[in-house]
């Protein structure tokens, strides 16, 4: 079986537009969106993480809703409420912002932790709950949420639950030099976002996906991944290790990133590539880690060295 990994290439170089110099970081927005994932995008202001959503959504030509978080927004702007229609004298319900293909969660971390908490309905199960009925929302559905580094003034930290609810959590970087003055350039006339058009359909993201699950995994790499997430929950460093959607997010993530590489089998550098990006953020250091100076990423890449690379035919 051959993969068809070109459309994720077009949608990946029409993003490249407009997000100059961050290949890597696209790359794996796309992978994401292919396994029905959510990401969590954390990093200072100013480097471009609202226009990879918006150039996200122009790309395979989804509906675009943005959510600009802050201290005062309800749960109920976001899933939506009833209200009595005088008129046929019954409830109706008026859907919240989070009805749309891809939803930009702004600066998540800077709503209280009950208006963060209305999100993980609709990230796990694709759906909202209002007044005892349930909503379906559009598909394809995918919740990129930004946030500041939590030493920013006026930030909640995203609980755990929340956490282990994104697929990955990425961060773009300041550019190189050669690529911020690229950027001026390519700014001076025209916000090349303004003139983007899009590369895939819904259609095509919904075949892909289809396509991705049915990517050969043997057996030893399944135990290969059930060995580096169990490392994580008994590492002296840790507190709190990868849960099973962990597990989950990885197998999926390696599946996606073997498709992209126009592979129908997983190889162990599918897993040791996505490894951090979709573990690091789920587990928690204990103190004195930290004043070691280790990261999370650190701790993830440790393991993976650590861990015994099967032998695959």
């Amino acid at each position: 079986m051959k993969t068809n990994s070109t459309i994720l290439n077009r949608i990946v170089d029409n993003i490249g537009k407009v997000i100059m110099g961050k290949r890597e970081t696209v790359e794996l927005v796309v992978i994401s969106l292919v396994c029905k994932g959510h990401v969590l995008i954390e990093d200072v202001p100013g480097v471009g993480k609202t226009s990879l959503v918006s150039a996200l959504a122009k790309s395979i030509n989804a509906s675009f809703k943005r959510i600009q978080f802050t201290p005062d927004i309800l749960p109920s702007d976001i899933t939506g409420f009833t209200l009595f229609n005088q008129r046929s004298g019954e409830f109706e319900y008026r859907p919240g912002t989070i009805m749309s293909q891809i939803i930009l969660a702004d600066e998540i971390n800077r709503t209280s932790p009950k208006t963060q908490a209305s999100l993980l309905e609709v990230m796990e199960e694709n759906q909202v709950t209002v007044d005892g009925k349930t909503y379906k929302v559009p598909q394809p559905f995918m919740v990129l949420a930004t946030q500041n580094p939590v030493e920013y003034l006026g930030t909640y930290p995203l609980p755990e639950a929340q956490l282990d609810r994104f697929f990955m959590k990425l961060s773009l970087g300041y550019p190189l030099p050669a690529e911020e003055s690229k950027i001026l350039s390519t700014l001076q006339l025209e916000n090349p976002i303004e003139s983007l058009k899009s590369v895939a359909g819904s259609s095509e993201i919904a075949t892909v996906q289809q396509e991705v699950i049915n990517i050969h995994v043997d057996q030893s790499l399944k135990d290969y991944i059930v060995a580096i997430v169990g490392q994580t929950r008994n590492h002296p460093d840790l507190v709190l290790g990868s849960s099973p959607r962990g597990s989950i997010s990885l197998f999926k993530a390696a599946q996606a990133w073997a498709y992209y590489n126009n592979r129908n089998y997983v190889i162990p550098d599918d897993i040791k590539r996505m490894a951090v990006p979709v573990l690091a953020h789920r587990i928690i250091l204990k103190q004195e880690a930290k004043l070691k100076k280790l990261s999370s990423e650190d701790l993830i890449a440790s393991i993976m060295n650590s861990t015994h690379i099967p032998m695959v035919e």
